[in-house]
């Protein structure tokens, strides 16, 4: 590798040619493994290096520690118009925390959800560490927004630049809504009418909605502290039924059990995580 005919190549174009020349040495793994071994596998040109960035990823043992928020469109009254539902839900209990329609993208609506946000839930960051997630748009980089943010004492936190799947939660919360059989897809005629379609859909969903990744009770009541009163209640249920015939059941009852822990992120590969909470 380090003879002048080859030295400006990398072991993809050596190995072919060696063998063009009728010689064989070792495979392309083998070449990138000695040059590493003496450290001359280097980034080389004028094209800047690549950066290893991982997945940010946080934990949420409760309700109001890690909240996530992002922006989606709704349609208007014709083609091309638009209106922008800014929105929060809660990792933890996947509760809509916050929510706003407006005509238009900008960080200082987003604080203004914020700030909203904060005093629905009596929430006081500054005593109880909060983390907020997002994607990487205009908006949740905006100054207005990251002042705010500070102010209230909040830890900003977001996804990876040009990678769509670090906020998977909100992102899939979006197409629950877009794929609701009510939805308006003719678009909303105003803006008030989108409004008020958001503020029935939020009501069902915090209310009423059974979420599957929460064994089916609703978000207000994992927000709320109700979710082992309601397992325990089940566990009982399927033990009185299994007692009363057990001829019915051919192993354990159904698991009713809710994980402590909710992550953003969460991969098999500790290494490839950097944990922020």
């Amino acid at each position: 590798m380090n003879q002048e005919k080859y030295q400006n190549l990398p072991p993809s174009q050596v190995v072919p040619r060696l063998a063009d020349e009728g010689t064989y040495i070792a495979s392309e793994s083998s070449f990138y493994r000695v040059l590493r071994e003496h450290k001359q596998n280097n980034h080389r040109g004028k094209s800047k290096a690549p950066v290893k960035r991982y997945v940010t990823t946080h934990s949420a043992t409760g309700p109001n520690q890690v909240w996530m928020w992002d922006i989606t469109w709704l349609p208007g009254p014709v083609k091309g118009i638009y209106y922008y539902l800014y929105l929060i839900i809660d990792l933890f209990s996947r509760k809509i925390i916050g929510w706003e329609i407006w005509e238009y993208e900008s960080s200082e609506k987003a604080s203004e959800l914020v700030r909203k946000a904060c005093l629905s839930e009596q929430l006081s960051p500054l005593l109880q560490p909060l983390v907020l997630h997002s994607d990487n748009g205009s908006p949740m980089k905006g100054s207005s927004l990251l002042t705010t943010l500070y102010e209230l004492g909040i830890v900003p936190s977001n996804s990876r630049p040009r990678v769509s799947n670090d906020n998977a939660f909100i992102e899939s919360f979006f197409k629950t809504v877009k794929y609701m059989p009510m939805f308006p897809y003719n678009g909303f005629n105003t803006i008030s009418d989108a409004r008020t379609w958001v503020l029935q859909f939020s009501n069902y969903y915090n209310r009423e909605h059974r979420h599957s990744s929460l064994k089916f009770i609703t978000p207000n009541e994992r927000h709320n502290g109700l979710s082992k009163v309601i397992m325990d209640n089940r566990k009982a249920v399927y033990e009185a039924a299994k007692l009363k015939n057990p001829n019915r059941w051919s192993g354990s009852i159904r698991n009713w059990d809710l994980n402590d822990t909710v992550y953003l992120n969460l991969e098999k590969d500790d290494k490839s995580i950097a944990k922020i909470s």
